[in-house]
Protein backbone atom coordinates (compact mmCIF):
# COMPACT_ATOMS: atom_id res chain seq x y z
CA UNK A 1 0.00 0.00 0.00
CA UNK A 2 1.44 3.53 -0.92
CA UNK A 3 1.65 6.16 1.60
CA UNK A 4 -1.01 8.34 -0.93
CA UNK A 5 -3.08 5.11 -0.31
CA UNK A 6 -2.52 5.30 3.80
CA UNK A 7 -3.44 8.95 3.79
CA UNK A 8 -7.00 7.96 1.97
CA UNK A 9 -7.60 5.37 4.33
CA UNK A 10 -6.92 7.17 7.11
CA UNK A 11 -9.10 10.53 5.74
CA UNK A 12 -11.93 8.54 4.62
CA UNK A 13 -11.80 7.02 8.51
CA UNK A 14 -11.41 9.86 9.70
CA UNK A 15 -14.72 11.76 7.84
CA UNK A 16 -16.99 8.99 8.75
CA UNK A 17 -15.96 9.31 12.56
CA UNK A 18 -16.48 12.91 12.94
CA UNK A 19 -17.60 14.11 15.31
CA UNK A 20 -14.56 12.66 17.15
CA UNK A 21 -15.24 12.10 20.62
CA UNK A 22 -13.27 12.88 24.08
CA UNK A 23 -13.29 9.16 24.54
CA UNK A 24 -12.00 8.11 21.38
CA UNK A 25 -9.18 10.30 22.20
CA UNK A 26 -8.14 9.24 25.62
CA UNK A 27 -8.32 5.96 24.10
CA UNK A 28 -5.93 6.60 21.06
CA UNK A 29 -3.56 8.99 24.07
CA UNK A 30 -3.35 5.61 26.30
CA UNK A 31 -2.69 3.71 23.04
CA UNK A 32 -0.07 5.52 22.24
CA UNK A 33 1.91 5.84 25.68
CA UNK A 34 1.16 1.93 26.20
CA UNK A 35 3.12 1.71 22.75
CA UNK A 36 5.81 3.42 24.42
CA UNK A 37 5.88 2.00 27.24
CA UNK A 38 5.74 -1.42 27.11
CA UNK A 39 8.58 -1.45 23.90
CA UNK A 40 10.87 1.01 26.24
CA UNK A 41 13.78 -1.63 26.56
CA UNK A 42 13.39 -2.53 23.13
CA UNK A 43 13.37 1.51 21.97
CA UNK A 44 16.53 2.24 24.10
CA UNK A 45 18.28 -0.88 22.67
CA UNK A 46 17.34 0.29 19.35
CA UNK A 47 18.75 4.02 19.68
CA UNK A 48 22.03 3.14 21.18
CA UNK A 49 22.39 0.84 18.10
CA UNK A 50 21.43 3.53 15.82
CA UNK A 51 24.27 6.15 17.70
CA UNK A 52 27.10 3.37 17.89
CA UNK A 53 26.66 3.68 21.73
CA UNK A 54 23.52 5.69 23.71
CA UNK A 55 23.15 5.63 27.52
CA UNK A 56 20.13 3.84 28.66
CA UNK A 57 19.12 6.25 31.50
CA UNK A 58 19.36 9.12 28.74
CA UNK A 59 17.11 7.06 26.22
CA UNK A 60 15.12 6.50 29.11
CA UNK A 61 14.96 10.05 30.31
CA UNK A 62 14.71 11.98 27.10
CA UNK A 63 13.11 9.47 24.84
CA UNK A 64 10.98 7.35 27.01
CA UNK A 65 10.17 9.29 30.04
CA UNK A 66 9.69 12.29 27.75
CA UNK A 67 7.17 10.70 24.75
CA UNK A 68 5.18 9.42 27.83
CA UNK A 69 4.98 12.80 29.68
CA UNK A 70 3.39 15.17 27.21
CA UNK A 71 0.62 12.20 26.22
CA UNK A 72 -0.23 11.76 30.28
CA UNK A 73 -1.05 15.76 29.77
CA UNK A 74 -2.74 15.63 27.00
CA UNK A 75 -5.11 12.81 28.92
CA UNK A 76 -5.12 15.14 32.16
CA UNK A 77 -5.89 18.16 29.60
CA UNK A 78 -7.73 17.36 26.61
CA UNK A 79 -11.05 18.17 28.41
CA UNK A 80 -10.61 21.47 29.50
CA UNK A 81 -9.09 21.99 25.65
CA UNK A 82 -11.61 20.98 23.38
CA UNK A 83 -14.32 22.92 25.77
CA UNK A 84 -15.94 25.72 23.44
CA UNK A 85 -14.20 29.50 23.71
CA UNK A 86 -16.93 31.98 23.96
CA UNK A 87 -16.73 35.31 22.56
CA UNK A 88 -18.29 38.84 22.53
CA UNK A 89 -20.75 39.91 20.03
CA UNK A 90 -20.79 43.64 18.86
CA UNK A 91 -23.59 46.01 21.04
CA UNK A 92 -26.40 45.52 20.59
CA UNK A 93 -26.61 42.08 18.72
CA UNK A 94 -25.33 40.74 22.68
CA UNK A 95 -27.98 42.58 24.12
CA UNK A 96 -30.84 40.73 21.43
CA UNK A 97 -29.67 37.09 21.80
CA UNK A 98 -26.94 36.83 19.40
CA UNK A 99 -23.91 34.30 20.56
CA UNK A 100 -20.73 33.75 19.29
CA UNK A 101 -17.93 31.05 20.19
CA UNK A 102 -14.93 29.29 18.48
CA UNK A 103 -15.20 25.71 18.79
CA UNK A 104 -11.92 23.62 18.05
CA UNK A 105 -12.20 20.80 15.58
CA UNK A 106 -9.47 18.16 14.08
CA UNK A 107 -8.27 19.32 10.91
CA UNK A 108 -8.33 15.50 9.71
CA UNK A 109 -4.36 13.87 9.09
CA UNK A 110 -1.45 15.07 10.34
CA UNK A 111 1.88 14.04 8.78
CA UNK A 112 4.76 14.05 10.96
CA UNK A 113 8.81 14.26 10.12
CA UNK A 114 11.24 13.84 12.65
CA UNK A 115 14.21 13.93 12.80
CA UNK A 116 17.27 11.22 14.07
CA UNK A 117 18.42 13.10 17.06
CA UNK A 118 15.43 12.18 19.52
CA UNK A 119 13.68 9.98 17.74
CA UNK A 120 11.30 8.60 19.79
CA UNK A 121 10.31 11.62 21.64
CA UNK A 122 10.37 13.84 18.54
CA UNK A 123 7.97 11.36 16.76
CA UNK A 124 5.31 11.29 19.70
CA UNK A 125 5.27 14.81 21.37
CA UNK A 126 3.70 15.87 18.22
CA UNK A 127 1.51 12.90 17.87
CA UNK A 128 0.18 13.23 21.38
CA UNK A 129 -1.13 16.97 20.31
CA UNK A 130 -2.78 15.46 17.24
CA UNK A 131 -4.22 12.79 18.62
CA UNK A 132 -5.71 15.37 21.72
CA UNK A 133 -7.15 17.35 18.42
CA UNK A 134 -8.72 14.44 16.79
CA UNK A 135 -6.84 13.90 14.20
CA UNK A 136 -5.31 10.60 12.48
CA UNK A 137 -0.75 10.54 11.92
CA UNK A 138 1.36 9.57 9.37
CA UNK A 139 4.67 9.86 10.66
CA UNK A 140 8.43 9.59 7.88
CA UNK A 141 11.84 8.37 10.50
CA UNK A 142 14.48 9.63 10.23
CA UNK A 143 17.02 6.91 8.07
CA UNK A 144 19.47 7.72 9.96
CA UNK A 145 17.94 6.11 13.01
CA UNK A 146 16.96 2.82 10.77
CA UNK A 147 16.81 0.55 14.47
CA UNK A 148 14.74 2.55 15.86
CA UNK A 149 12.45 3.34 12.57
CA UNK A 150 12.02 -0.61 11.75
CA UNK A 151 10.68 -1.03 16.02
CA UNK A 152 8.19 1.94 15.70
CA UNK A 153 7.35 -0.06 12.00
CA UNK A 154 7.03 -3.05 14.27
CA UNK A 155 4.82 -2.50 17.44
CA UNK A 156 2.73 0.26 16.09
CA UNK A 157 0.74 -2.54 14.48
CA UNK A 158 -0.03 -4.16 18.14
CA UNK A 159 -1.43 -1.15 19.08
CA UNK A 160 -3.28 0.87 16.05
CA UNK A 161 -4.93 0.65 12.80
CA UNK A 162 -3.18 1.31 10.01
CA UNK A 163 -5.87 4.13 9.62
CA UNK A 164 -4.96 5.56 12.95
CA UNK A 165 -1.31 5.83 13.00
CA UNK A 166 1.44 4.23 10.43
CA UNK A 167 4.89 4.48 9.82
CA UNK A 168 7.24 5.23 7.17
CA UNK A 169 10.96 4.76 6.98
CA UNK A 170 13.87 5.18 4.00
CA UNK A 171 15.67 7.34 2.53
CA UNK A 172 15.71 11.70 1.24
CA UNK A 173 13.28 10.42 -1.46
CA UNK A 174 11.01 8.65 0.62
CA UNK A 175 11.10 12.03 2.58
CA UNK A 176 9.96 14.15 -0.01
CA UNK A 177 7.22 12.39 -1.34
CA UNK A 178 6.10 12.27 2.44
CA UNK A 179 6.16 15.95 2.49
CA UNK A 180 4.60 16.39 -1.14
CA UNK A 181 1.39 14.72 0.23
CA UNK A 182 -1.84 16.75 0.82
CA UNK A 183 -1.74 16.86 4.22
CA UNK A 184 -4.28 18.61 6.70
CA UNK A 185 -1.28 19.48 8.53
CA UNK A 186 2.55 18.64 8.55
CA UNK A 187 5.23 19.31 11.00
CA UNK A 188 8.49 18.68 10.64
CA UNK A 189 11.75 18.70 12.73
CA UNK A 190 15.30 19.48 11.52
CA UNK A 191 17.70 21.11 9.74
CA UNK A 192 16.92 24.91 8.54
CA UNK A 193 17.94 24.01 5.11
CA UNK A 194 15.95 20.95 4.57
CA UNK A 195 12.89 22.88 6.34
CA UNK A 196 13.09 25.21 3.43
CA UNK A 197 12.18 22.30 0.96
CA UNK A 198 9.68 20.55 2.82
CA UNK A 199 7.72 24.29 3.42
CA UNK A 200 8.10 24.38 -0.74
CA UNK A 201 6.84 20.85 -1.52
CA UNK A 202 3.85 21.59 0.92
CA UNK A 203 3.43 25.04 -0.86
CA UNK A 204 1.66 22.88 -3.77
CA UNK A 205 -1.38 21.69 -1.64
CA UNK A 206 -1.83 24.39 0.52
CA UNK A 207 -0.92 22.41 3.32
CA UNK A 208 -0.45 24.42 7.00
CA UNK A 209 3.25 23.65 7.82
CA UNK A 210 4.73 23.48 11.85
CA UNK A 211 8.81 23.93 11.20
CA UNK A 212 10.15 23.77 13.89
CA UNK A 213 14.17 24.33 12.92
CA UNK A 214 17.70 25.03 14.82
CA UNK A 215 20.63 27.68 15.02
CA UNK A 216 22.74 29.06 16.88
CA UNK A 217 21.14 29.07 20.42
CA UNK A 218 23.66 32.06 22.55
CA UNK A 219 24.19 31.61 26.18
CA UNK A 220 24.80 35.49 27.72
CA UNK A 221 26.96 35.19 31.07
CA UNK A 222 25.25 38.54 32.83
CA UNK A 223 28.11 40.61 34.75
CA UNK A 224 26.77 39.06 38.28
CA UNK A 225 26.85 35.40 37.23
CA UNK A 226 27.34 32.64 39.77
CA UNK A 227 30.28 31.01 37.09
CA UNK A 228 30.20 27.92 38.94
CA UNK A 229 26.61 27.25 38.67
CA UNK A 230 26.43 28.71 35.30
CA UNK A 231 29.24 27.06 33.44
CA UNK A 232 28.02 23.39 35.46
CA UNK A 233 24.44 23.75 33.76
CA UNK A 234 25.73 25.04 30.49
CA UNK A 235 27.84 22.09 30.50
CA UNK A 236 24.98 19.98 31.16
CA UNK A 237 23.25 20.96 28.41
CA UNK A 238 25.81 20.95 25.95
CA UNK A 239 27.25 17.65 26.96
CA UNK A 240 23.37 15.91 26.70
CA UNK A 241 23.39 13.16 23.47
CA UNK A 242 26.88 14.99 22.98
CA UNK A 243 25.36 18.20 22.04
CA UNK A 244 23.17 16.62 19.36
CA UNK A 245 20.36 18.75 20.16
CA UNK A 246 18.59 21.46 18.62
CA UNK A 247 18.22 23.61 21.60
CA UNK A 248 22.32 22.84 22.51
CA UNK A 249 23.99 25.91 24.20
CA UNK A 250 25.78 26.76 20.71
CA UNK A 251 27.86 29.95 21.95
CA UNK A 252 28.79 31.61 25.02
CA UNK A 253 29.19 35.07 25.35
CA UNK A 254 31.07 36.11 28.35
CA UNK A 255 32.51 39.16 30.53
CA UNK A 256 35.82 40.00 29.10
CA UNK A 257 37.42 39.53 32.51
CA UNK A 258 35.23 36.43 33.39
CA UNK A 259 36.41 34.23 30.25
CA UNK A 260 39.06 32.43 31.93
CA UNK A 261 36.72 31.49 34.91
CA UNK A 262 34.28 30.12 32.92
CA UNK A 263 36.52 28.37 30.67
CA UNK A 264 37.46 26.66 33.99
CA UNK A 265 34.49 25.98 35.12
CA UNK A 266 33.07 24.29 31.98
CA UNK A 267 36.10 22.02 31.53
CA UNK A 268 35.69 21.17 35.97
CA UNK A 269 32.09 20.87 35.59
CA UNK A 270 33.07 17.94 32.21
CA UNK A 271 35.08 16.23 34.25
CA UNK A 272 33.05 15.91 37.33
CA UNK A 273 30.37 14.52 35.02
CA UNK A 274 32.58 12.70 32.65
CA UNK A 275 35.98 11.73 34.25
CA UNK A 276 36.42 9.27 31.32
CA UNK A 277 33.82 9.30 27.78
CA UNK A 278 35.27 6.53 26.02
CA UNK A 279 33.52 3.66 27.85
CA UNK A 280 31.46 5.86 29.85
CA UNK A 281 27.60 4.27 29.43
CA UNK A 282 26.66 7.40 30.23
CA UNK A 283 28.40 9.43 26.96
CA UNK A 284 26.25 9.53 23.87
CA UNK A 285 28.61 8.78 20.48
CA UNK A 286 28.21 11.21 17.55
CA UNK A 287 25.22 9.57 15.08
CA UNK A 288 27.53 8.66 12.15
CA UNK A 289 30.59 8.97 11.15
CA UNK A 290 29.89 11.86 8.29
CA UNK A 291 28.80 14.01 11.33
CA UNK A 292 31.67 12.75 13.35
CA UNK A 293 34.42 14.15 10.12
CA UNK A 294 32.32 17.53 9.86
CA UNK A 295 32.58 18.27 13.55
CA UNK A 296 36.25 17.44 13.17
CA UNK A 297 36.83 19.41 10.33
CA UNK A 298 35.40 22.12 11.14
CA UNK A 299 37.82 22.02 14.84
CA UNK A 300 40.67 22.06 12.40
CA UNK A 301 38.94 24.95 10.55
CA UNK A 302 39.18 26.92 13.90
CA UNK A 303 42.22 25.98 14.89
CA UNK A 304 43.52 27.04 10.85
CA UNK A 305 41.99 30.21 11.20
CA UNK A 306 43.42 31.09 14.97
CA UNK A 307 41.46 29.93 17.72
CA UNK A 308 42.42 28.30 20.79
CA UNK A 309 41.08 24.74 20.77
CA UNK A 310 40.96 23.17 24.48
CA UNK A 311 40.02 19.70 24.68
CA UNK A 312 38.14 18.79 27.75
CA UNK A 313 39.59 15.32 28.03
CA UNK A 314 40.06 14.35 31.94
CA UNK A 315 41.50 10.84 31.61
CA UNK A 316 43.91 11.62 28.27
CA UNK A 317 42.52 9.12 26.05
CA UNK A 318 43.32 8.12 22.58
CA UNK A 319 40.28 9.46 20.50
CA UNK A 320 42.38 9.45 17.45
CA UNK A 321 42.92 5.80 17.63
CA UNK A 322 39.77 4.27 19.17
CA UNK A 323 37.09 2.99 16.80
CA UNK A 324 34.51 4.89 18.52
CA UNK A 325 32.54 7.91 17.25
CA UNK A 326 32.39 9.84 20.57
CA UNK A 327 34.33 13.17 20.92
CA UNK A 328 34.98 15.21 24.14
CA UNK A 329 34.01 18.45 24.64
CA UNK A 330 36.09 21.33 22.37
CA UNK A 331 36.10 25.26 23.56
CA UNK A 332 36.73 27.31 21.32
CA UNK A 333 38.52 30.12 22.08
CA UNK A 334 38.99 33.28 19.87
CA UNK A 335 36.49 32.58 18.00
CA UNK A 336 35.91 34.44 14.62
CA UNK A 337 32.90 34.92 12.52
CA UNK A 338 34.93 33.44 9.32
CA UNK A 339 35.38 30.13 11.33
CA UNK A 340 32.59 27.42 10.69
CA UNK A 341 31.60 27.03 13.90
CA UNK A 342 30.68 30.74 14.46
CA UNK A 343 28.52 30.40 11.04
CA UNK A 344 26.48 27.03 10.98
CA UNK A 345 24.78 25.41 13.91
CA UNK A 346 27.17 22.90 15.61
CA UNK A 347 24.98 20.21 16.57
CA UNK A 348 27.67 18.25 18.36
CA UNK A 349 30.06 19.07 21.74
CA UNK A 350 32.08 22.13 20.28
CA UNK A 351 31.52 25.18 21.93
CA UNK A 352 32.80 28.71 21.16
CA UNK A 353 33.65 31.30 24.21
CA UNK A 354 33.36 34.71 22.74
CA UNK A 355 34.28 37.91 25.40
CA UNK A 356 31.95 40.87 25.36
CA UNK A 357 32.56 44.42 26.94
CA UNK A 358 29.18 45.09 28.03
CA UNK A 359 25.56 44.01 27.60
CA UNK A 360 24.95 45.80 24.69
CA UNK A 361 27.65 44.30 22.84
CA UNK A 362 26.29 40.84 23.82
CA UNK A 363 22.90 41.88 22.63
CA UNK A 364 24.21 43.24 19.42
CA UNK A 365 26.19 39.96 18.64
CA UNK A 366 23.11 37.48 19.22
CA UNK A 367 20.90 40.36 16.92
CA UNK A 368 22.97 40.58 14.25
CA UNK A 369 22.95 36.64 13.62
CA UNK A 370 19.53 34.34 12.77
CA UNK A 371 17.00 34.41 15.11
CA UNK A 372 18.00 31.44 17.02
CA UNK A 373 15.54 28.55 18.27
CA UNK A 374 16.42 29.46 22.02
CA UNK A 375 18.34 31.80 24.21
CA UNK A 376 19.91 31.02 27.41
CA UNK A 377 20.56 33.96 30.32
CA UNK A 378 22.41 33.83 33.57
CA UNK A 379 22.71 36.49 35.95
CA UNK A 380 20.58 37.73 38.91
CA UNK A 381 20.56 41.50 37.93
CA UNK A 382 16.81 41.92 36.56
CA UNK A 383 17.73 44.94 34.94
CA UNK A 384 20.25 43.68 32.64
CA UNK A 385 17.68 40.14 32.60
CA UNK A 386 14.64 42.60 31.19
CA UNK A 387 17.00 43.91 28.82
CA UNK A 388 18.16 41.30 27.02
CA UNK A 389 14.47 39.90 27.26
CA UNK A 390 13.21 42.64 25.96
CA UNK A 391 16.21 43.46 23.38
CA UNK A 392 16.52 40.02 21.77
CA UNK A 393 13.96 37.57 19.45
CA UNK A 394 14.47 33.91 19.92
CA UNK A 395 11.86 31.22 19.95
CA UNK A 396 11.90 30.84 23.63
CA UNK A 397 14.22 31.58 26.61
CA UNK A 398 15.98 29.59 29.38
CA UNK A 399 17.13 31.35 32.34
CA UNK A 400 19.42 30.62 34.75
CA UNK A 401 19.69 27.46 32.76
CA UNK A 402 19.82 26.29 29.62
CA UNK A 403 17.25 23.99 27.67
CA UNK A 404 14.65 23.88 30.26
CA UNK A 405 11.77 25.76 28.41
CA UNK A 406 11.21 22.73 26.05
CA UNK A 407 10.25 20.49 28.33
CA UNK A 408 7.29 22.69 30.37
CA UNK A 409 4.24 21.35 28.71
CA UNK A 410 1.89 24.28 28.71
CA UNK A 411 4.85 26.56 27.15
CA UNK A 412 4.42 27.25 23.20
CA UNK A 413 7.61 25.37 21.95
CA UNK A 414 8.98 26.64 18.75
CA UNK A 415 11.13 29.00 16.35
CA UNK A 416 10.93 32.05 14.76
CA UNK A 417 12.06 32.85 11.01
CA UNK A 418 14.95 31.20 10.33
CA UNK A 419 14.92 29.07 13.17
CA UNK A 420 11.05 27.89 12.65
CA UNK A 421 7.54 28.83 12.18
CA UNK A 422 4.24 28.10 14.43
CA UNK A 423 4.39 26.24 17.83
CA UNK A 424 3.50 22.86 19.85
CA UNK A 425 3.10 21.13 23.13
CA UNK A 426 0.36 20.97 25.52
CA UNK A 427 -2.60 23.43 24.96
CA UNK A 428 -0.89 25.31 22.24
CA UNK A 429 0.01 22.19 20.19
CA UNK A 430 -3.97 21.08 20.33
CA UNK A 431 -4.53 24.49 18.39
CA UNK A 432 -1.88 23.91 16.16
CA UNK A 433 -3.38 20.68 15.04
CA UNK A 434 -6.99 21.74 14.69
CA UNK A 435 -9.11 24.27 12.69
CA UNK A 436 -10.37 27.24 15.66
CA UNK A 437 -14.05 27.57 13.85
CA UNK A 438 -16.08 30.57 14.18
CA UNK A 439 -19.53 30.20 15.40
CA UNK A 440 -21.95 32.56 15.52
CA UNK A 441 -26.00 32.38 15.89
CA UNK A 442 -27.93 34.96 15.35
CA UNK A 443 -30.82 36.53 16.89
CA UNK A 444 -34.16 36.18 16.32
CA UNK A 445 -35.34 39.90 15.54
CA UNK A 446 -34.92 41.45 11.80
CA UNK A 447 -31.20 42.20 12.54
CA UNK A 448 -30.37 43.12 9.03
CA UNK A 449 -33.24 45.62 9.17
CA UNK A 450 -32.24 47.29 12.28
CA UNK A 451 -28.93 47.41 10.98
CA UNK A 452 -29.77 49.09 7.53
CA UNK A 453 -28.49 46.07 5.93
CA UNK A 454 -31.57 45.64 4.25
CA UNK A 455 -32.47 47.74 0.96
CA UNK A 456 -34.17 50.63 0.20
CA UNK A 457 -31.32 51.80 2.31
CA UNK A 458 -32.60 55.26 4.45
CA UNK A 459 -32.20 56.51 8.26
CA UNK A 460 -31.47 53.04 9.79
CA UNK A 461 -28.79 52.55 7.41
CA UNK A 462 -27.13 55.73 8.59
CA UNK A 463 -27.81 55.17 12.09
CA UNK A 464 -25.81 52.42 11.75
CA UNK A 465 -23.28 53.52 9.73
CA UNK A 466 -22.47 56.66 12.56
CA UNK A 467 -22.53 54.05 15.83
CA UNK A 468 -19.79 52.02 13.74
CA UNK A 469 -17.58 54.83 12.77
CA UNK A 470 -18.13 56.94 15.88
Amino acid sequence: MTMLDVLNRQRAAFMAELPVSVAVRKDRLNRAAAMIADNADAFCAALSEDFGHRSREQSMLTDIAASIAPIRHALKSVDRWMRRDKRAVQFPLGLLGARAWVEYQPKGVVGVIAPWNFPVNLVMGPVAGAFAAGNRVMVKTSEFTPRTAALFEQVCPDYFAADELAFFSGAAEVGKAFSELPFDHLIFTGATGIGRHILHAAADNLTPVTLELGGKSPVIVGKDADIARTTERVAIGKMLNAGQICLAPDYMLVPEAQEQAVVDGLKAAVSAMYPTLLVNPDYTAIINDRHHQRLQEWVADARAKGATVETVNPAGEDFAGSNSRKMPLHIVRNATDDMIVMQEEIFGPVLPVRRYSGIDAAIGEVNRRDRPLGLYYFGPDAEERRRVLDRTISGGVTLDDVVFHVSMEELPFGGIGPSGMGSYHGGDGFRTFSHAKAVFKQARLDVAKLAGLKPPYGKATWTSIRRQMK
